[in-house]
């Protein structure tokens, strides 16, 4: 096993920079995952880390040893493609043991490092079955059961679960997770969807136009994303955001003034921006209160759709100067809106998050949230 350490990395194609800078460290053992939409520069890090990309700028270590010009074959690490590029004329054992073979390792080692990976796989049922014999989770095991027998110091994989279904995806996340704990490996793991990085990832790194926007365990970036786009990105249904104006501030506690004229409290400190300032009011779904329109506080909103989803119920609702659909998550077992009716949302003070007018979070404390009135 080995740890990464990046440092001012950077990528060029001619004139045009795709990786930013990246200064970034991996511990030994640890899960990470890279997360952000297409074109981020996630994949294109991942390949400069395993050597198929060359290195613009900056310096790459894994563990004490600099690897900018080390051969990908040379830097012991292993890497899973979203394409299986399995031999189809090959046995599942042929496919796992062929960079062995080719290594000119034993003939017995090579059986005793594919029995292996097999059983930590569940595959070995299947190691005398061709790739057209097997199913999409299948053909994924065997690629990553040919990584295993490797012994690689750090498992590199690249969006490896794109080409499932969505139950399968789900089952192979917890073997992911299980092979990790079984091995103990230091691994790094690109992904567009957040649902798999906040599930798998010890530590999560955001990416957005080759740059790391935030850095955290998932419930850090989940409870105090450091930005707009951090909000936005993580989160199923994603955050609803709020145009509005800094009506005062008084401590650790700013009061917003919203397109409707009322007024919501938010538990975060704006004590550096003006009165009148634009900000902009995030709430999850999941902490927007939905209420009856009967000239109460709260937001003034139109149900527009209402998901049943079995576990709960999201009404989305369209509130008259915001763009977009706002979405609140209520109990499935509760009475929803009907489409076109009026309702309110209410704003939990201490769950409800405040952006400056570059984007950027404003401090907020969930210690202080949980002491300012409900």
């Amino acid at each position: 096993m080995a740890s990464v350490r990046l440092r001012g990395i950077q990528k060029r194609y001619g004139d045009n920079l795709v990786i930013k800078g990246i200064d970034l460290d991996v511990e030994d053992g640890q899960f990470v995952v890279f997360v952000g939409p297409s074109g981020c520069g996630k994949s294109t890090l991942l390949r400069m880390i395993a050597g198929l990309e060359d290195i613009s700028a900056g310096t790459l270590h894994l563990g004490d040893k600099p690897c900018n010009d080390v051969a990908p074959a040379e830097r012991g690490i292993a890497m899973v493609f979203q394409s299986y590029a399995l031999y189809p004329h090959m046995t599942v054992a042929g496919n796992m043991g062929f960079a062995l073979k080719l290594a000119k390792v034993p003939k017995a080692e090579i059986a005793e490092r594919v029995g292996r990976a097999a059983a930590i796989l569940q595959i070995e049922h299947l190691l005398e079955r061709k790739p057209k014999a097997l199913s999409g989770g299948q053909r994924q095991r065997v690629a990553i059961g040919r990584a295993i027998v490797r012994k690689p110091e750090v498992f590199l994989f690249d969006e490896p679960l794109s080409n499932l279904d969505a139950a399968l995806r789900a089952q192979t996340r917890v073997e992911l997770a299980g092979l990790h704990r079984e091995l103990g490996s230091t691994m790094i793991y690109v992904t567009h969807d957040q649902v798999e990085a906040m599930t798998l990832g010890q530590k999560i790194v955001v990416f957005n136009g080759g740059r790391i926007e935030q850095v955290g365990t998932p419930l850090e970036l989940y409870e105090r994303p450091a930005n707009l786009f951090v909000a936005g990105f993580l989160g199923s249904p994603r955050m609803n955001f709020i145009p509005a104006t800094l009506a005062g501030e008084e401590g650790a506690t700013a009061a917003v003034r919203l397109p409707d004229g009322g007024v919501a409290e938010v538990a975060a400190d704006a004590g550096h921006a003006r009165v009148g300032a634009a900000v902009t009011l995030g709430v999850r779904p999941e902490h927007l209160q939905l209420q009856a329109d009967a000239g109460g506080s709260g937001i003034a909103a139109t149900v527009v759709l209402v998901e049943y989803l079995g576990d709960v119920t999201l009404v989305h609702a369209k509130v008259e100067g915001v763009e977009g659909i706002l979405a609140a998550k209520c109990n499935a077992g509760g009475t929803a809106p009907a489409v076109g009716s009026r309702v309110r949302l209410g704003v939990e003070p201490g769950r409800a998050y405040l952006f400056d007018e570059t984007g950027k979070a404003f401090a907020s404390s969930r210690a202080l949230a949980a002491a300012m009135p409900q």
